[in-house]
């Protein structure tokens, strides 16, 4: 087994379901997150925190996940969400909508980093670098991650300019640069610091 990587629930429970989140530091686009439940004796060497692993790892990982797990899904906050209740509550709420969707109930949940709402009074363990710790929430990490990539990919090709194909929605110089030159879209987070840009915001009329 990968070093670090555990196979086992944090829990002595039947099903424990694994959470993560795609695109909180972004500018633009909504915030993803993923659920999913593995058999309790579930091992996978090659799953791991999907910052690690290549686009085309991500996505080979992702078709193993939807096969092998019990139960997976994906919940979504929109940038209008994300304005009126932050980004952290917006993270939190994504998770929860994955959750919502579970076929299989958890009876545990456990999830990356340090923060979380009780979910329908189920236990649950927040776990900073838990996707690279445990294989329920590296699998989440990868379904949050894809999921978001293919919806970045897909409003591109509305705007262009600012190159989300690329940066994903991310505060890279080229994307703050271009709000700049062409202001904001509907998909961007009005709410959000523009970095290079002092006390600017993207809180403006479109």
């Amino acid at each position: 087994m990968q070093e670090g990587l555990l196979s086992h629930y944090y829990k002595d429970v039947e099903f424990e379901a694994g959470c993560d989140e795609a695109g909180r530091g972004c500018l633009a686009g909504s915030v993803y997150a993923a659920a999913v439940i593995f058999p309790k004796d579930y091992t996978n060497t090659e799953l791991n925190d999907s910052k690690k692993l290549t686009a085309k790892k991500r996505y080979a990982l992702r078709e193993i996940v939807e096969r092998n797990a019990l139960a997976w899904a994906v919940g979504v906050v929109t940038p209008e969400e994300i304005d009126k209740i932050n980004i952290l509550n917006a993270s939190i709420l994504a998770m929860h909508r994955a959750l919502d969707k579970l076929k299989v109930r958890p009876e545990a949940v456990i999830v990356d980093g340090n923060r979380f709402q009780k979910y329908k009074n189920l236990p649950y363990t927040t776990i900073v670098k838990g996707d690279g710790k445990y294989l329920s929430i590296a699998a989440a990490s990868i379904l949050a991650k894809t999921f978001r990539d293919d919806y970045m990919m897909k409003i591109d090709k509305e705007y262009p300019v600012y190159d989300w194909k690329s940066n994903k929605g991310y505060p890279t110089r080229e994307h703050s640069e271009a709000i700049k030159q062409y202001g904001i879209t509907p998909y961007h987070r009005r709410t959000f610091h523009v970095p290079g840009t002092g006390e600017l915001t993207l809180d403006f009329k479109y």
